[in-house]
């Protein structure tokens, strides 16, 4: 049986693990017997290096040494302008997305081709380790990255040689790791701070069945945040020190420090930073660090109540909370996780190995070696499509799980219309503008019907890797079109939490505008079906009393849809309809008339007898 093995592709490090025939979960490593690859390319005149030698080059004038681009990761040069604020090194705009140069060679690398790089290596430690070819595997990613971003990793192990089985979620991988699922059921919180994203997730196990009841987090929250925060203090305290810091390699020196004294006060309550070629020394407490990461701290919490929200979970529901990720060694963060749960903490897994070893028991799992387990997400965003109006009808809501699949029928607006738009969003907003793009494409050769004839099946469907296949079928003809979303650049979590805040705070004036526009909707398909029934009947079904009446309604609601008033416009929907229901109750009983004219019953035949 082919290998599979299970990736960490990590912000500061990453790593590779296999679940051996015996059960047991082994992380692979180098030469020197290290598990951890720092996520680090350095692009130099010699050569291009990945890891641990790449990372000694950081100093170095002539070689840019790229680090963290997880945060480029499927997203927009736009969007990556605060990211691209920290760097050291240079990222530019390669068709809107973001690119870094490698002069020596003539070219620039893509964030996932930095991505395949690091994958690379991980993969020829594998081999090197299993004595054999390895093709196929898992890789984690943080589990509020959105469709691009999964895309874009999944590109990445695509340039590396790697057949990607599943894209699975970093906390889902976490419990795994624990045994949860074999050992223990429950229901289970899991904290994954890493270098650069913070995910929490709300995981219910039963009888081997893994599902996500809710999940949040950011993207942009890591322990690079803790460091920046630390650098950041140093350079506003001496002027000196910061315009030495505009020079990359000073720089790269300051923020290698930072995340040193960091670390040390993991273990200690005070770390004294002495630099004496840049004439810099200061002493940092953990009190000090405490004040200056709280803010983080803070967002962090602000997912995990959204979460919980959503859930309808209270805190002391939770039968453990699982700890992911080196950050989570901040004494400070993991003193608010106790107190907000009071409950223990399961931390006796190495929090730096844990997310490749569970990514190894579901590569195992997807090897075809275990049958008994079963992971199941959730969609961290609702997904639907923008109807008449202009407004955003749901299909698929935020925390679904997936893998998921939702059908609604739609029908025209316009008399003759043959073909439709389908516009694909994702948001929380009632209204198409306020939600998120993420895709269009049309369904053409539809009958040229009345308005409201056809019927038009829209399918969403989402696989186990969160990637999205919108598809429209028109019933009468089986006219098909889809799209399957796979945007250039991704959301960022800040962005999406943002989106949810939004939505929160806009929901009642959302729900008015809603109302608005579904009753200026509804009144034009009631004055266009009015107008319609006025025009084929005589004055044998209705008199003009009734005639004028109705017209002169109809012009009432006219005006009421020019206002804001959604109520208003509902009211005279009502009156309209009131004065319209005479008159359609004629048009059924003449219809009936004609239908049966002529034409008789069947005789009962008499007992005993047939009828042909």
């Amino acid at each position: 049986m082919k290998p599979v093995v299970g990736i960490d592709l990590g912000t500061t490090h990453s790593l590779v693990a296999y679940r051996k025939e015996d059960g047991t979960v082994e992380v692979l490593r180098d030469r020197e017997g290290r598990a951890l690859l720092p996520s680090v390319v350095a692009l130099s005149p010699d050569g291009v290096s990945v890891g641990w030698g790449a990372r000694e080059l950081i100093n170095n004038p002539k070689t840019t040494v790229v680090y963290a681009a997880k945060r480029l990761m499927g997203r927009s040069f736009e969007e990556t302008a605060a990211e691209r604020a920290h760097l050291s090194y240079p990222v530019i705009d390669k068709n809107g997305s973001p690119a870094i140069p490698d002069p020596e060679r003539g070219r620039t690398l893509t964030p996932p081709e930095i991505g395949a790089l690091i994958l690379s290596n991980l993969r020829s430690r594998a081999e090197e380790a299993l004595g054999c070819a390895v093709a196929d595997a898992v890789i984690t990613v943080p589990a509020y990255f959105n469709d691009a971003q999964r895309q874009a990793t999944k590109d990445a192990g695509a340039l590396a040689g790697l057949n990607v089985l599943r894209i699975i979620n970093e906390p889902t991988a976490a419990a795994l790791a624990y045994g949860l699922g074999e050992k223990k059921d429950g229901l289970f919180a899991v904290f994954d701070l890493g270098g650069g994203t913070f995910d929490f997730s709300l995981l219910e196990i039963r009888k081997g069945i893994f599902e996500v009841r809710a999940t949040s987090g950011d993207t942009h929250l890591g322990g690079e945040d803790f460091d920046r925060a630390i650098l950041t203090e140093w350079l506003e305290s001496d002027p000196g020190l910061a315009a030495k810091a505009e020079r990359p390699e000073v720089k790269d020196i300051l923020r290698k420090e930072a995340e040193r004294a960091k670390i040390a006060l993991s273990k200690t309550s005070e770390v004294t930073v002495r630099l004496p070629s840049l004439e810099f020394s200061t002493t940092l407490t953990r009190a000090r660090l405490d004040t200056l990461v709280a803010p983080f701290v803070s967002r962090a919490f602000h997912a995990v109540r959204s979460a919980m929200q959503d859930s309808g979970i209270e805190p002391q529901a939770v039968d453990g909370v699982i700890l992911v990720g080196g950050s989570t060694r901040f004494l400070r963060f993991r003193e608010a996780v106790a107190e907000f749960f009071g409950k223990p903490l399961l931390d006796s897994v190495d929090p730096d190995l844990v997310v490749a070893e569970g990514a190894a028991v579901q590569a195992d799992i997807l090897s075809g070696r275990r049958k008994d387990l079963l992971l199941l997400d959730v969609t961290p965003l609702s997904l639907g499509i923008e109807t008449i109006g202009g407004v955003t009808s749901t299909l698929i809501p935020r925390n679904t799980t997936i893998p998921a699949q939702a059908k609604e029928l739609f029908t025209t607006y316009v008399d003759g219309q043959v073909n439709v738009d389908i516009h694909v969003l994702q948001g929380e907003r009632e209204m198409a503008a306020d939600n998120r793009s993420l895709g269009r494409f049309t369904l053409s050769g539809i009958p040229p019907l009345p308005a409201g004839a056809p019927r038009i099946e829209v399918t969403f469907q989402i696989d186990a890797n969160g990637i999205l296949e919108v598809s429209a079928r028109e019933q009468t003809t089986g006219q098909r079109a889809n799209v399957v979303i796979h945007p250039s650049y991704g959301l960022a979590k800040e962005d999406v939490r943002e989106l949810l805040k939004e939505a929160f705070s806009h929901a009642k004036e959302d729900f008015e505008l809603r109302l608005l526009v579904d009753s200026r909707t509804e009144a034009q398909t009631v004055i266009n079906a009015t107008a319609r029934a006025l025009a084929t009947v005589g004055s044998d079904i209705l008199d003009e009393r009734e005639r004028q009446a109705i017209e002169a309604q109809t012009k009432i609601l006219r005006t009421a849809m020019e206002g804001n008033d959604g109520k208003k416009v509902r009211d005279e929907i009502r009156t309209l309809d009131r004065l319209t229901q005479p008159l359609a109750e004629r048009l059924v009983n003449h219809s009936l008339t004609e239908a049966l004219s002529g034409k008789h019953l069947p005789e009962i035949p008499p007992e005993g007898g047939s009828h042909a």
